[in-house]
């Protein structure tokens, strides 16, 4: 068994750097040994599986599909070693999470803060992604869970649980003149202000793009940051006024919430997970805390 798998590994190196000596330093070890195991391996099967007559070594339609069997054997595998190390007193294991940033500010942390009060031996392995990237780490299962907005169209394999309603609100900080205004504001007049947004690449970006463009406005834009702890700074302590979940001014000490009306409409953050893939006791709990609330 681990001759074949090494033989499957050697293959999926070959294919990925399209050359063996690159694939041969990325695994540690010589080339005439890589060419032997994978020539071995093609003997056994009784097919080429890579074409060898160009200056770049690809992928023959055989190999193509049998490297696809062969990935998906690989991840079947991974969930087996997984199970066997899952204790399901969870006393020890690991968490395989993904989140967007928005969500890690203020209800992924809080959700592991008390995950990790409750279950102190489980490592949790937490990435911040987009929310195609999470979707395809979950489909692939790369990750057991992910926290991203509802996918209205979700892949097919893919299992969305709705956990949360999130509300943009105004944010300023404690100086800002906003923060002593006891009626709602208007987009308009949100607009005359000096505003700060996050980048493109978030999805809160887009929901705030498209609020003003409802209201066919063109906001004065000051600060473009790609972090929300860079935002969250320049807020609280200038002038700049954004559009953040209402959660984030809420925990923040700095920060507070200014009514908008109309208000945007609301989102929904859910729990993604592979429908067919092994959910591991830390998986199950983790889950479980994200419906019963973490307060």
């Amino acid at each position: 068994m681990d001759m074949q798998l090494r033989h499957i590994r050697y293959l999926l190196a070959v294919a990925e750097h399209g050359n063996f000596t690159r694939a041969a330093e990325a695994l540690h070890v010589s080339q005439p040994t890589l060419s032997q195991q994978i020539i071995q391996l093609e003997e056994t099967l009784g097919v080429a599986l890579l074409d060898r007559s160009g200056r770049t070594v690809t992928v023959t339609d055989a190999g193509s599909v049998y490297i696809e069997h062969a990935r998906r054997a690989l991840r079947e595998l991974a969930a087996a070693r997984r199970a066997i190390h899952d204790v399901q007193d969870l006393q020890r294991g690991e968490l395989r999470l993904a989140t967007t940033p928005t969500f890690t500010t203020y209800l992924v942390g809080p959700l592991v803060t008390a995950f990790h009060a409750q279950h102190p031996g489980i490592v949790i392995r937490l990435k911040e992604m987009s929310l195609d990237t999470i979707t395809a780490a979950v489909a692939a299962d790369e990750v057991d869970l992910g926290i991203a907005f509802n996918v209205s169209r979700p892949a097919e394999n893919i299992e969305c649980e709705p956990i949360l309603v999130e509300r943009l609100s105004v944010v300023v900080g404690r100086g800002h003149r906003f923060s002593a205004y006891e009626e709602a504001i208007t987009p308009q007049m949100l607009a005359a202000e000096r505003l700060g947004v996050l980048s493109p690449d978030f999805a809160t970006r887009a929901h705030v793009d498209e609020y003003f463009r409802s209201h066919a406005l063109s906001p004065t834009i000051a600060l473009e940051a790609n972090t929300i702890s860079a935002l969250i700074e320049v807020v609280r302590r200038s002038d700049v006024i954004t559009l953040l979940p209402e959660a984030i001014g809420e925990r923040h000490p700095d920060l507070c919430n200014i009514v908008i009306s109309p208000a945007p409409n609301p989102r929904t953050a859910a729990l993604l997970r592979r429908k067919d893939a092994y959910q591991s006791a830390a998986a199950l709990a983790f889950a479980q805390l994200c419906r019963t609330g973490y307060q």
